[in-house]
């Protein structure tokens, strides 16, 4: 077969698998299999086999994923989102649309602190959910806000995307995690002005005044003021150079299941709810490092990547204009595939290709700046129709809502990601300019 018939084989089989509802690990550990098995014969297939799976998880690195899952599910568990919210609420609440901007601010305040989309959304809605209700927001605008809110959990450090980013390519985490502080207040802020605007010029939605906002008390103050100091010890003590990502990592689940202890909200029940989360949680992710790692050997056989890359270099096109065609790639690919499975199966192709381009800014930015620009465009599949993660999330936790209402509820805040994904590619000193500050 030639290296073309290859990569369709390989490609053909884990869409085959997909569509028949196998889970995303397996179908790209059985399309590589197939794919290395034709190449090389079942010898070298099984040697490889007996090497890889130990070299992949035997990494120190790969730590930081179950610790910075744990540490989100003591703050899920732990009754934090409601602290977040009221305190929210309490600032946000004078302002028309007031109650889905502080739903969007407990999302960022969660997410800094769990590092995931979808248990940011689930988290936030189940407390956020009843009380727009119950002020008259509409199922289009709660659904739609809590959605796109719940993909700040991975703009936001700490995001598992870019600590799966960081292992793939090499990169520095610290560093990522700083370039990726800026774009995230961005999006929070675009979202925020996209409530703002459409409360505005689509009335009806949001009620006019809300007389029975919650007021800021000292117990409101209070009750952030542990999260406050979570993330301060946490990421200052990253970005100040005094522990590692995985030192860091450990310091925040161990200070969030105190805080939980403190507020009285860990039980024994979700003690162990939040342990048999992480490795359910972990063991998916490193299933799907598996098979992707199996899937990406099988096509660098084929020499197809590297084809691809010169093929695309002879082109002449721009840089720019690369990674933009890169992007829309990964939101035409977030329709059938999750985050995770996007990063692994598609940056040991698209990695090479855009480091052998010339932005005229060294190597070591170059990487960051692709790094958050992924970032960046992997959330809009969990948004955006036809498939949407957060979307069906939180439309089954709002059964009232028809999911379409959803999905135009979530456009307003797909426009705002355009615009900042825009913004970001053509001004990388966005991203790149806290990373100057970090050692």
């Amino acid at each position: 077969m030639t290296p073309i018939q290859l990569t369709i084989l390989i490609f053909g089989s884990m869409l085959f698998f997909m569509a028949i509802r196998v889970p995303i690990a397996i179908s790209m550990f059985c399309a590589g299999a197939i794919g290395y098995v034709t190449q090389t014969g079942w010898a070298p297939f099984a040697s490889f086999l007996n090497s890889q799976a130990f070299a992949r998880f035997a990494g120190y690195d790969l730590s930081v994923i179950p610790l910075f899952i744990l540490m989100g599910n003591f703050a899920t568990q732990g009754g934090i989102s409601k602290s977040l919210f009221s305190f929210a609420a309490s600032v946000m609440g004078r302002f028309k649309g007031g109650l889905a901007m502080a739903s969007l601010l407990a999302c960022a305040a969660f997410g800094a602190i769990s590092g995931s989309s979808v248990a940011t959304a689930a988290t936030i809605t189940g407390v956020a959910l009843p009380e727009m209700k119950r002020h008259g927001y509409s199922g289009r605008l709660a659904t739609g806000t809590l959605a796109a809110g719940g993909t700040l959990g991975i703009q936001l450090p700490p995001s598992v995307v870019l600590v799966i980013y960081a292992i793939l390519t090499e990169q520095n985490i610290t560093k990522l995690f700083a370039a990726a502080v800026v774009p995230g207040l961005i999006a929070l802020v675009g979202y925020l002005t996209a409530v703002a605007l459409f409360v505005r010029l689509v009335p009806g939605h949001a009620p006019e005044v809300d007389e029975d906002r919650e007021p800021m008390t000292l117990a409101t103050l209070m009750g952030v003021l542990p999260i406050v100091v979570i993330f301060v010890l946490v990421f200052g003590g990253i970005y100040g150079g005094f522990f590692t990502p995985t030192e860091g990592a450990a310091v925040g689940a161990a200070s969030t299941l105190v805080t939980a202890l403190l507020k009285r909200e860990m039980t024994l029940g979700k003690f162990k709810e939040c342990f048999l989360g992480t490795a359910a949680s972990s063991a998916m992710i490193f299933l799907i490092f598996v098979g992707a790692d199996l899937m990406n050997a099988a096509l660098a056989m084929t020499q197809v990547p590297n084809q691809l890359a010169a093929t695309v270099g002879s082109w002449g096109l721009s840089p720019y204009a690369v990674v933009a065609a890169i992007l829309v790639f990964y939101v035409i690919l977030g329709a059938v595939m999750d985050e995770m499975s996007m990063l692994l199966l598609t940056i040991p192709i698209f990695f090479p290709m855009v480091m052998g381009l010339d932005f005229g800014m060294p190597k070591d930015l170059v990487a960051l700046w692709f790094g958050i620009m992924v970032l960046m465009t992997v959330g809009f599949g969990l948004v955006a129709p036809p498939v949407g993660l957060n979307v069906y999330v939180v439309n089954s936790m709002a059964k009232d809502v028809p999911i379409a209402e959803s999905y135009r509820g979530v456009m307003p805040f797909l426009a705002s990601d355009v615009i900042r994904t825009l913004l970001l590619l053509f001004f990388p000193i966005i991203p790149l300019w806290l990373v100057q500050f970090v050692g």
